[in-house]
């Protein structure tokens, strides 16, 4: 059977207000928060064998991958089935099929209705949920079925690590 796949699956970081935004809502980029959960999160996983990047085309989709793949040499990938307002079952299709240490980013809308049909599906969740920005699902997989899942919460940015995430 082999061991089990590890895939992540990153909510994008803090974006700025969508209520004060003028422009298009897929052009609405990062915050300067955003920014340091970005370059966090990235440091969390560059030593957890990724292997590709899939982001959502939102512009704060793709820049929260940005500060990964930049540290591992690898392109961010536009991938439609993470957009926002997207049906879940192309995610759930994907996530059958995606490589192992793959990193997914997408909406707050997606996420948390990808992890509720896979906890329908088995899935068992060993934390308990958290939705936050920058938050990390770090689900397991064999033979194409996810069967656990656990969530990294968003990263507590102390003033220390603000300061060393700059």
């Amino acid at each position: 059977m082999g061991r089990p796949a590890t895939i992540y699956l990153v909510r994008h970081a803090k974006a700025g207000e969508r209520r004060v935004w003028t422009g298009d809502d897929v052009q609405r980029p990062l915050s300067n928060k955003g920014w340091r959960q970005s370059r966090a999160v990235a440091t969390r996983l560059k030593s957890k064998g990724v292997t590709a990047l899939y982001s959502s085309a939102y512009v704060r989709c793709m820049q929260t991958l940005e500060p990964l793949g930049e540290s591992l040499g690898l392109p961010v990938q536009a991938e439609p089935c993470l957009f926002e307002h997207e049906p879940i079952e192309p995610v759930l299709e994907f996530l059958q099929h995606v490589e192992d240490g793959a990193v997914l980013c997408s909406h707050g809308d997606i996420i948390p209705a990808v992890i509720r049909q896979l906890q329908r599906e088995g899935m068992r969740v060993e934390t308990p949920p958290d939705w936050g920005k920058a938050g990390v699902w770090v689900l397991r997989r064999t033979s194409q079925r996810v069967t656990h899942g656990k969530v990294w919460p968003p990263p507590l940015l102390s003033s220390r690590k603000l300061a060393q995430a700059r």
